[in-house]
């Protein structure tokens, strides 16, 4: 759907939709003109996307900004081409050259950072989770909806064909009624990044501080959450969760360990663990129906069908003629030709602009998988059972 076909919503019914004005249009861009970008935040994440955007026609990036200097320059050195660097983000919304912003800073700066590049007039790629806190999702939301630039929030695998794929499995029967969602991110490791100097601690290690980080679920786990409620087609009921810093005690704040379960309609339940002192079977979602189950990993995705059939993998097929390809136990391979997730979401974003087209993984998204980590959050923090945040946004 265009975005500037307009859809009525407002926060007071809960509805996150595409609204613009029928009048003052800006001309939308050509297939061939550039689109120019600025990336606020280059540390490991906004830094690392630079060498991926270098490689999409079209799309240039122009301007970096960082409040730590090495930080910055390490991101400046990347950058084909001619570059300006900024260490106040508004300096760089105030240059007229920037059509669009990437924010990738720490969590608790997405909102006001995304609000004051719509105000500047900039493309917004925002990276997960899109904002911290039922205040910040609400005013992001609000001031999103009504602009009539394009917004994306950056959960990657929303662009990959190949999870695009398996919703469209799942959404025409595949597996039949889905029953529970499983999912895990293990690893083994602090999760910390090396300060040069005592003084950038916190801005560097973010990630274990409850001021600027939603630590795990809202890392990591926030992917999962995001492709959960794609493949459900709706949001959580309540959630119950507990977590704990019990392997890495070294003075973080967020939890080296979480477990939640998130009750859907109709009874599915989708759990969710994430470890840091244990890597076995690193990343999974498993997608439970009565007919078969769709496991994935980043990139790759196995079919396995439920009862007889799964007897008679290895035979051959009676229909084609072919035998059934069982992967080493690890199911039928789901072959589909796609692109790095990341830069699948890049490349996206930038037709999105060009042909004036809401993003799949747009404000409305974000915000609801946003909710979910907050809920997630008090549901660990307080020992209570949360349920959905209806007066911030519901279906």
């Amino acid at each position: 759907m265009k975005r500037r076909e307009f859809v009525k919503g407002s926060l007071a019914t809960s509805a996150i939709l595409y609204a613009s004005s029928a009048l003052g249009f800006e001309r939308i861009k050509s297939a061939n003109e550039t689109i120019n970008i600025g990336i606020v935040g280059t540390g490991d994440r906004g830094a690392g996307l630079i060498p991926i955007i270098n490689e999409i026609p079209n799309l240039r990036v122009v301007a970096c900004c960082d409040i730590i200097p090495f930080r910055l320059e390490e991101g400046l050195a990347k950058v084909d081409g001619q570059i300006k660097g900024y260490d106040d983000y508004r300096k760089l919304l105030d240059d007229q050259n920037v059509d669009a912003v990437l924010v990738a800073t720490p969590f608790n700066t997405h909102s006001q950072i995304a609000i004051d590049a719509l105000d500047a007039g900039k493309h917004v790629y925002c990276e997960k989770t899109l904002a911290k806190g039922y205040e910040g999702i609400e005013q992001l939301v609000k001031k999103a909806s009504g602009t009539d630039k394009i917004f994306q929030t950056g959960h990657q695998y929303h662009s990959s064909r190949l999870y695009t794929h398996i919703i469209d499995q799942i959404k025409e029967g595949k597996i039949g009624k889905i029953s529970a969602v499983e999912c895990q991110w293990n690893r083994n490791g602090s999760w910390r990044r090396p300060v040069p100097d005592p003084k950038w601690e916190r801005l560097i290690n973010w990630r274990m501080y409850r001021e600027y980080s939603g630590g795990l679920l809202a890392e990591l786990c926030s992917h999962q959450l995001d492709f959960t409620n794609w493949a459900l087609e709706t949001v959580p009921e309540k959630v119950m969760g507990i977590g704990g810093i019990d392997y890495w005690k070294d003075g973080r704040e967020t939890y080296d360990n979480i477990h939640l379960i998130y009750s859907y309609p109709d009874g599915i339940k989708a759990t969710f663990t994430c470890l840091t002192s244990n890597a076995m079977g690193d990343y999974k979602i498993k997608v439970l129906g009565d007919k078969g189950s769709y496991v994935l990993d980043y990139v790759k995705a196995w079919y396995y069908p439920e009862g007889r059939y799964e007897k008679e993998l290895g035979e051959v097929d009676g229909v084609s003629g072919a035998t059934v390809n069982w992967d080493h136990g690890k199911g039928i391979p789901v072959e589909i030709d796609h692109a790095d997730p990341s830069k699948q979401a890049l490349i996206d974003f930038k037709e999105s602009i060009v042909n004036d087209q809401r993003p799949i993984s747009d404000i409305h998204s974000g915000a609801k998988t946003a909710l979910c980590v907050q809920m997630g959050l008090d549901a660990m923090y307080n020992g209570e059972t949360i349920e959905w945040a209806s007066t911030v946004l519901s279906e």
